[in-house]
């Protein structure tokens, strides 16, 4: 039984049986470092229940959970607050109870099927920074979400329509002089890109041009000639001009297979891929639902709106005056359509920015106007933008930092300060190659995900890849230290066994034992919270607690076998945790480093 648990039922117990009162709830909180203690009982909310000194109802309950529960060992009373000093039996208990660390944590029965959307790029450009935010987020939330016992189908909707589209497709046309991938020697995402910068370097040269014959800037704009080729290469896409459509499938496929390589790089997949292009109709048929039931209404110019002004929204177009959908037609239809398509989900999560917040509060309160019981479970994980210390990225003028491009500097980084430090001396060429991508690669996705995912992001390559503080390379190294240990006390056959009634444990092991324990709890409130910043800030704490009981205890040295054997096991299990956890993050731990 959890000891807040059994430690608030005998509370109950006991001011039933002396004061004859029945307590509620009791309540905790941590134990503050300047006191002796593992666990604090607040004592005064008691007081509305009776009329009595803390001081005084503290050492009663101190006294009665001593004498009843062996798991208290002793207690001390400050103020209005009950430290209570939980037994070496306690936790040798709790370690031995875990017959599996690998699996510690990890819940088995499943609770719920959900649905998480991340990446959902555009087709017109490579990923770059910002979308490794949202994958990283997605990927992560989803295998905590699995952790604590729910069944995830993990999504994306591809945005390969529409007028950004064809100003990559206009461009490549004009100035790509048959251009190829292949013939290029660039990723097909890298190569559509291109052109869209193109496009927009042309746009803006027209306009310039425009305005230096007497045009507004507005006007210009209108009037660029590639703007307005842009405009009807759409119009025959809509239309199933066969020339177009054909261009459309052949660059798209460049990207899809450009964003791929980018993927697997990364760690992340998904179950399931929507494109918009199958989409973006989708939707129609639940707005002319909406009118018969009184959900949305009608303009004189033909268009639909749905009226939210009473829940403090405002008035939102759903259906165009010429029966066009727009973006928000689309995603009911797409909500809608994936409910059917997985009728046991229970919920769906959006990763998208912040810059959509309003969006997502208009799509979820449309639907449960429609009457979707399910759009109760629909959450807009949002997150704040990933800046440069230089500033923000602008894509179309090409000032993104590309995702392909990061990775590679990442592993260059983690290299060159690997080299400066000696710290993978003995390892074989390619050996290095592998470690500097799962280094580079945990370094950018832990300082990433460390960061609680509302508040916005300065990315710092150099800072990100530093062997020392709250980084991904400082818990990949210990992982690697406590290892060698293993490893170690395999070499020299430490027992696998341990008495514990022969043990006695120090105070920095009973420190470890506590971070232990919290590892189950800390994976359920991530998954409540759609944070994994909880899941890499819990492995920081459990790492920098691990190295003060490294460098505090003797594991290899004492001359206890048993006493050898308990704490070459509790830096096995550590290792387990930092494991799981950073498998949660997406990050691989090396074995050696």
């Amino acid at each position: 039984m959890n000891i807040e648990k059994l430690v608030s039922d005998h509370i109950k117990k006991g001011l039933k049986e002396e004061y004859n009162v029945d307590l509620e709830n009791v309540e905790f909180q941590a134990t503050r470092k300047d006191f002796e203690g593992d666990l604090t009982v607040v004592v005064f909310p008691i007081l509305r229940y009776i009329k009595a000194n803390p001081v005084v109802i503290g050492e009663f309950l101190g006294e009665y959970l001593v004498a009843q529960l062996p798991q208290i060992e002793k207690y001390n009373v400050v103020k209005g607050f009950l430290n209570l000093v939980l037994s070496d039996t306690y936790y040798l208990n709790f370690f031995n109870e875990v017959k599996d660390f690998s699996k510690y944590g990890l819940e088995t029965n499943t609770k719920s099927h959900l649905i998480v959307e991340y990446s959902s790029p555009n087709t017109n450009k490579p990923l770059h920074l910002g979308h490794i935010r949202n994958n990283l987020l997605g990927y992560s939330v989803s295998e905590i979400l699995k952790a604590a016992g729910h069944s995830v189908h993990k999504t994306q909707i591809v945005n390969d329509r529409g007028i950004h589209i064809c100003k990559s497709m206009i461009a490549w046309e004009r100035f790509g002089n048959g251009e190829t991938p292949e013939s290029s020697g660039m990723k097909g995402d890298h190569l559509v890109g291109k052109y869209y910068v193109k496009f927009d370097q042309e746009y803006k040269s027209q306009i310039q041009d425009l305005m230096a014959n007497g045009m507004s800037e507005e006007e210009a704009k209108q009037e660029a000639e590639i703007m307005k080729a842009a405009q009807d290469m759409l119009r025959k896409w809509e239309a199933n001009d066969e020339q177009v459509v054909s261009l459309w499938k052949k660059m798209n496929a460049w990207v899809y297979k450009g964003f791929d390589v980018t993927y697997k790089a990364l760690g992340v997949d998904f179950d399931s891929l929507y494109y918009e292009s199958d989409t973006y109709l989708l939707g129609k048929d639940v707005v002319e639902q909406g009118l018969e039931k009184g959900v949305f209404y009608t303009r004189e110019d033909g268009s639909v709106w749905c009226d939210l002004t009473e829940e403090g929204l405002d008035e939102k177009l759903v259906l165009r005056g010429d029966g066009t959908a727009v973006y928000m037609t689309q995603d009911i239809g797409t909500a809608i359509k994936r409910i059917e398509q997985n009728p046991d989900t229970k919920g769906m999560i959006y990763t998208v920015g912040n810059e959509q917040d309003y969006h997502f509060k208009v799509l979820f309160l449309i639907l449960k106007k429609l009457g979707f019981d399910w759009a109760e479970n629909l959450y807009h994980l949002s997150y704040g933008m990933v800046d440069l210390p230089s500033g923000r990225m602008k894509s179309r003028e090409g000032t993104v930092v590309d995702a392909d491009d990061l990775i590679i500097e990442m592993e260059q980084a983690a290299k060159k300060i690997s080299d400066e430090l000696g710290k993978l001396d003995g390892l074989s060429a390619e050996e290095k190659l592998d470690l500097y991508h799962t280094i580079g690669l945990g370094a950018l996705k832990y300082f990433i995900l460390k960061v609680d995912p509302k508040r916005r992001i300065v990315f710092n390559p150099e800072e990100s890849v530093d062997f020392q503080g709250n980084t991904g390379p400082f818990v990949q190294y210990t992982y690697a230290r406590i290892q060698s240990i293993v490893r170690r006390a395999k070499e020299e056959n430490v027992p696998s066994t341990w008495n514990a009634d022969s043990i006695t444990l120090h105070e920095k092991e009973k420190e470890l034992l506590k971070l232990m324990q919290l590892f189950p709890e800390t994976i359920q409130q991530a998954a409540k919270q759609y944070s994994p910043a909880l899941i890499a800030n819990y492995t920081y704490e459990l790492v920098k607690e691990f190295n003060s009981f490294y460098q505090n205890v003797s594991i290899l040295g004492v001359d206890d076998e048993g006493l050898k054997a308990f704490r070459v096991a509790l830096t096995s299990a550590v290792g387990a945790i930092i494991k799981t956890a950073f498998r949660l993050l997406g990050i691989e731990v090396p074995n050696r480093m």
